[in-house]
This record gives C-alpha cells, sequence and structure tokens, in this order.
C-alpha cells in the first residue's frame, strides 16, 4: 500500500484504470530504446536513437543528467547497483561492446568485449555485480563488473532473451522455437535445470521477465503475444495478444510490484492493462505518442513509464479516485 497526498491506495482494477500521465517529457530526438528504473532509488535512466542517455528522478518528474554517446550510440540500458552507473549496449553496427559509465563525472569504468553483433537483451542480477548480455550472435554472456573477462558463455539457436529470478538464483535464456531454458547461477555450465516449450515453432520471445515474487514469467513475442508463465512448471496461465510493432521492433511487457498486472504497449499506439489472476483486460489507453514499445513498472511507486518517442511517467489520477470512492 502507498499513500498518495493523504490518500491509501492499493493495486486493484479501479486503481489501474484510473492511471494517467502525470509528466511527460517530448525533447527527444529520436525513439527511445529501452529504460530501467533503480531497484532501490527514484530514478529511472533511458537509452534513444538521438544517442542521449537521460537520468530522470522520478519522484519530482525531473530531469538530472543528459549524457551523449555519439560515437557508439546507446541501444539497452540497465542501472547497475550504484545509482550512478549504468551498463549500455551500442548502436552503432562496428562496435559491439559492453560499456560499464559512470553517470557522476560521464566516465568509462571498463569496457565487455566479446559479442559480435547486436546486443538486444540486457540485464543485472539483483543479487550482486554480475550481469548478462544476449545478442544476434547467437551467444549469451555472463559478466562480472569487477573484471573485464567474459564468465561464461552459452551458444543458442536464435534471438535470445535472457532475464534473473528476484533473487538472482536463477537465471532464464529465451531462443528459437519458444524454448524457455533455466538455469541455477551458480552451477550453469551444468547445462538447464529445466526447459519450457511456448508458443508453438513459430514464436520468437523478445522480452522475459519474472515477477517480483517470483512465481511467474513474463513472455513478450515479436508476433504480439504476450504469455503469463508458472515460473515453477512452465504453465500457460495467460495468453494476451496486441498489435506487432509496425517497424519490427520489440514491444515491452511488464509486470506490477505486487504480480497482480501486466502493462504491455500494442503496435496500434495503445497500451494495455491485463489483471493476472482474472486474465481479463481491465485498461487500454490510446492517448500515446507512437507506439509505446518500452513500458516499465517502478518498483517503488505506484507508477510506471512508457516511451516512444516521448517519455511518460503515469500515476493515480487522485481527483478520478475520490469521485469513486464518493460514489460519483
Amino acid at each position: 500500500m502507498e499513500e498518495k497526498r493523504g490518500v491509501a491506495l492499493e493495486l486493484n482494477d479501479t486503481v489501474i484504470k484510473r492511471m494517467c500521465v502525470g509528466a511527460a517529457f517530448k525533447d527527444y530526438g529520436g525513439r527511445v530504446n529501452s529504460l530501467d528504473f533503480h531497484r532501490a532509488d527514484d530514478l529511472l535512466v533511458t537509452a534513444s536513437d538521438d544517442e542521449s542517455i537521460r537520468l530522470y528522478d522520478t519522484a519530482n518528474a525531473t530531469l538530472l543528467k543528459t549524457i551523449h554517446s555519439k560515437k557508439y550510440g546507446v541501444d539497452q540500458i540497465c542501472f547497475t547497483h550504484h545509482t550512478s552507473s549504468v551498463v549500455y549496449s551500442s548502436k552503432n553496427g562496428w562496435d559491439e561492446s559492453l560499456r560499464y559509465l559512470s553517470l557522476f563525472d560521464n566516465r568509462y569504468l571498463r569496457y565487455f568485449k566479446g559479442h559480435r553483433d547486436r546486443v538486444v537483451s540486457l540485464c543485472m542480477s539483483p543479487k550482486n555485480d554480475c550481469f548478462m548480455s544476449g545478442a544476434l550472435d547467437h551467444t549469451v554472456r555472463l559478466w562480472d563488473l569487477r573484471t573485464n573477462v567474459c564468465q561464461g558463455l552459452l551458444r543458442v539457436r536464435g534471438r535470445p532473451a535472457v532475464a534473473y529470478d528476484q533473487q538472482g538464483l536463477v537465471f532464464s535464456v529465451a531462443m528459437e522455437n519458444g524454448a524457455i531454458k533455466l538455469f541455477d547461477v551458480r552451477s550453469y555450465d551444468k547445462g538447464p535445470f529445466d526447459t519450457f516449450l511456448v508458443g508453438g515453432d513459430t514464436v520468437e520471445v523478445s522480452g522475459m521477465k519474472f515477477s517480483y515474487d517470483g512465481k511467474l514469467m513474463l513472455l513478450s513475442t515479436s508476433n504480439g503475444h504476450i504469455y503469463v508463465l508458472d515460473a515453477y512448471t512452465g504453465r500457460k496461465v495467460h495468453a494476451f495478444t496486441v498489435e506487432p510493432n509496425p517497424d519490427g521492433a520489440v514491444l515491452e511487457a511488464s509486470f506490477s510490484p505486487d504480480s497482480q498486472f501486466v502493462i504491455a504497449g500494442s503496435g496500434d499506439g495503445s497500451l494495455r492493462a491485463w489483471n493476472t489472476v482474472s486474465g481479463a483486460e481491465v485498461a487500454c489507453w490510446t492517448n500515446n505518442a507512437g507506439v509505446p514499445a518500452c513500458v516499465k513498472w517502478a518498483p517503488r511507486r505506484f507508477m510506471f513509464a512508457t516511451a516512444s518517442v516521448a517519455l511518460s511517467f503515469w500515476v493515480p489520477d487522485l481527483s478520478k479516485l475520490q469521485k469513486a470512492d464518493n460514489g460519483s
């Protein structure tokens, strides 16, 4: 439960329906490629086609800093555990190294070399300084921020997507033909301890996340299908459908912190929300600038962020909620 100006809020269908854009940033010179919330602080970072990395204070909806990566471009980005450092991938087509950047003084702390094609999936362990990257060179690499030497290499079929569970004990790799392989972080070199098959032999998983309670997995695919799976058995709990992105780019989906809701953008420009218990669609917003391809829920607040050519912070509309509580 979260307090908003003296109003006690708890996530439910009514609150979700009354989410609205509380702040918007429209000064980007290109599409936002990825965004990430810090796990423990009110910060958000974005990476965009205008070769900028932008840091925001989400509590006050303010832009704190803009750093340009004109030489390399910037595609996938994620926070480390520190509030002022990130790891990001290039988008220039000639250098696929990952970069560990201090936002405080705009200084590179380390380079991670090895991928030979574009990195399309990047995630940080919630437990330590390890992180994973998946690239179109059909490899997944495991890294540690403290050394530029690759800690592990997995060769996969097709486009990989990678994710850690919220305890940092398990990671999963999605690959060709809808195969989801689960690994124990401590003994991944022994191979996966389980494999799930999702969506038949034509699905390409483009994004994957574990719910905050670790019970569910969320998969988004290149053809507009979104699957909620039981994280222990691989059983398909729900399947949702959106329009594929017309430019072929990935459409992201995200769990709410209580795992009760999924939000995702659609290729028709709308943004949708579903209840993970009932499977019902609870909200659809059409007032978006472009296709909201990047979607993430803040881990610590009643807010989520969406991005296309603009960045939007979504929060509950308290006036509408109070009217609903009063029966008007």
